[in-house]
């Protein structure tokens, strides 16, 4: 059963630090459901949007990218910096043994990484 605790979070925070300084940007970890860790980037140096497809809805409510498909939808330094942030979100004894197709989900925790928020934007810096 997914669980993620204020412990957990706090290591996941230490791996995740040098991450955000090498690419310059700032981003906040809350814990949702008590199974989810969530990274919230406010702003920085990368242009997540142009290596996204520069779509306006994104500019204006933000980017929830998916941790299973983002290389395909990103390129650049955005794909560089995600890479190693999931990396990072996964540093916690994560682990994922579900089996869709017998409906069983067996994982440590999820995971999430939000370019912005409806209500307050990524700001490029």
């Amino acid at each position: 059963m997914a669980y993620m605790n204020q412990e957990m979070k706090s290591t996941i925070s230490k791996n995740l630090k040098p991450v955000l300084k090498k690419f310059g940007v700032k981003g906040s970890l809350s814990v949702r459901n008590h199974s989810t860790i969530v990274l919230t980037l406010k702003s920085g140096k990368i242009d997540f949007f142009a290596d996204y497809g520069d779509s306006e809805d994104a500019r204006k409510f933000g980017i929830d990218v998916n941790p299973y498909w983002f290389h395909e939808h990103f390129t650049g330094k955005s794909k560089q910096f995600l890479t190693e942030a999931f990396r990072a979100l996964k540093s916690a004894n994560w682990y994922d043994e579900s089996d869709i197709q017998t409906d069983y989900f067996n994982t440590a925790y999820y995971f999430r990484i939000n370019v912005g928020k409806w209500n307050k934007p990524y700001i490029m810096e």
